[in-house]
């Protein structure tokens, strides 16, 4: 009786031992569930960050790609600007029938006979000191170029060549004054020079000669000086010592670009591809990179660049050759704001050194090709100038200005100085004056004060007739005085190694 009651307890416990347990293993599926679902929810999310992650990784490294090419790009375009500025100008000045002012076919000399007149407008800066004869030499073959006895008169005739390095500098400096016949050869060149020759062998097969000849300006000095130049000459080695009559050669009439146009203009219309591909051309044979530039070279490898190989932008990743489309405007840009950098200030006068040999600097050559092509070598010109007076305030016609220097204190050179006046207007100009006098020299007669300095007048307006060798007359606007100083000094005092300087200009009214 005891066990028969007992028994429907006992089934119920035992229903709910089963259902407990059922429940447990119920909850333990729903738990093993969610942290599945939850494990699998955070390998998604882990998932797609590693994706996002690696996306991000793959635009980065791109993205450096880019950088890494237009730097190369930007750094190559740097480097052969004065090749082909110096080339640009070598095709619009050479490629002609005849000779006509600063133009002439290969290998003949083009002389200037007069200085350029108030009103001239062709190259910035012009000087009247010197008159120019420049010849452009193709060095396929040996040339021979000669000049009479020169006896006193100051001369230059440095040599450039396509990378706008001065290799050689004939002339008062380096020679004795008297006839003398240099054998210049190109690239490879092997052979014997004839007796009596110096030879002199170029890096390229262009050179130009830019040959400079003291003139006072007078007509009788004029024509002294254009009797010497008509002795200047370029004969192919095949024809010294015989009769040679220069033939011009045949004139290109689709040279590739503007014969009229401003270098600048010029190459900026060549494009990142057609500037790279006639850097890559004249690279090959004509112009080879010097041993010192192999760095480079492997560089520009990286982005097609190579010599004698043509260039071919399409081969770049398009996100390179969407980054490279403006590259020139970007390249002119870096090499303008590096002007200022070119030379250092002294008292106010603008002084740059270390031009016509530039090594591996190759932004400092590239200023130079941009903004004052080809330069001197310091030893043979030093061309310091101001914009402003003691005050740092601009020079302007509209005031007064002298310029003093103490007893034994002009400027130091062997050859001789000068300073001319320019006005701006889009360059530097010669301004016009009743007395047609452009700069103001030794051979003006200048008038000593009576403690023995010597000053000069800057102003629009005459200073008086008893001033007038000292003055340099200046437009009524702003104004830029050049002091030119041919073969300075190298010993104190000497503007080379600072230990002589331009007095600053003082404002007088």
């Amino acid at each position: 009786m005891t066990f028969t009651k007992k028994k429907p307890a006992a089934v119920a416990a035992a229903i709910l031992a089963l259902a407990l347990l059922a429940s447990c293993g119920q909850e333990a599926k729903v738990e093993k569930g969610v942290d599945k679902a939850a494990a699998e929810a955070k390998a998604a999310v882990e998932a797609k960050s590693t994706a996002e992650a690696d996306a991000k990784a793959r635009a980065a490294e791109a993205e450096a790609k880019v950088k890494e090419a237009v730097a190369i790009a930007t750094d190559a375009y740097v480097y052969g600007y004065s090749l082909i500025t110096t080339d640009v100008t070598r095709v619009q000045m050479s490629n002609v029938d005849k000779v006509e002012t600063l133009r002439g076919p290969m290998n003949q000399f083009a002389n200037v006979p007069r200085y350029p007149p108030a009103d001239y407008r062709g190259v910035s800066a012009p000087n009247a000191d010197t008159l120019y004869s420049v010849a452009w030499l193709d060095l396929a073959e040996p040339q021979v170029f000669s000049h009479p006895d020169m006896g006193k008169r100051f001369h230059l005739f440095p040599m450039v060549d396509l990378w706008m390095t001065i290799f050689a500098s004939p002339g008062t400096r380096t020679g004795d004054g008297k006839a003398a016949s240099y054998l210049i050869t190109g690239p490879g060149w092997k052979g014997e020079v004839p007796k009596g020759m110096r030879h002199i062998a170029s890096a390229t097969r262009y050179i130009v000669i830019l040959g400079r000849t003291y003139a006072d300006g007078t007509k009788r000095d004029y024509k002294a000086v254009n009797a010497l130049q008509a002795q200047y000459r370029i004969t192919p080695l095949a024809a010294w010592g015989k009769p040679f009559t220069p033939k011009a050669p045949p004139v290109d009439p689709n040279p590739g670009f503007s014969m009229t146009d401003k270098p600048q203009e010029v190459i900026l219309a060549l494009g990142t591809a057609g500037y790279f591909d006639m850097l890559a051309k004249r690279m090959c044979k004509d112009s080879p990179a010097y041993e010192t530039d192999k760095p480079m070279l492997e560089k520009m490898a990286k982005i097609g660049i190579e010599p004698c190989k043509p260039f071919d932008l399409a081969k770049l990743d398009p996100a390179v050759q969407a980054a490279l489309k403006d590259l020139p405007q970007a390249a002119l840009k870096k090499i303008g704001e590096s002007q200022g950098s070119l030379g250092e200030l002294v008292n106010s006068w603008r002084v740059t050194k270390g031009l016509g040999v530039y090594g591996t600097d190759y932004m400092k050559r590239a200023v130079v090709a941009a903004f004052g092509w080809p330069a001197n070598l310091q030893e043979d010109a030093v061309y310091p100038y101001t914009e402003v007076d003691a005050k740092g305030e601009k020079l302007t016609g509209a005031a007064k200005y002298t310029l003093t220097f103490a007893k034994g204190e002009t400027p130091p050179v062997n050859g001789f100085w000068s300073i001319t006046m320019y006005e701006i207007d889009q360059g530097w100009w010669f301004v016009p004056n009743k007395l047609n006098k452009f700069t103001v020299s030794p051979r003006n007669n200048l008038k000593a004060n009576p403690d023995g300095s010597i000053t000069l007048y800057f102003q629009n307006e005459s200073p008086g007739k008893e001033k007038e060798a000292n003055w340099l007359p200046a437009p009524k606007g702003e104004f830029i005085p050049m002091l030119r100083m041919y073969w300075p000094k190298d010993k104190d005092p000497s503007i080379l190694n600072g230990s002589w300087q331009v007095p600053m200009v003082q404002r007088a009214d």
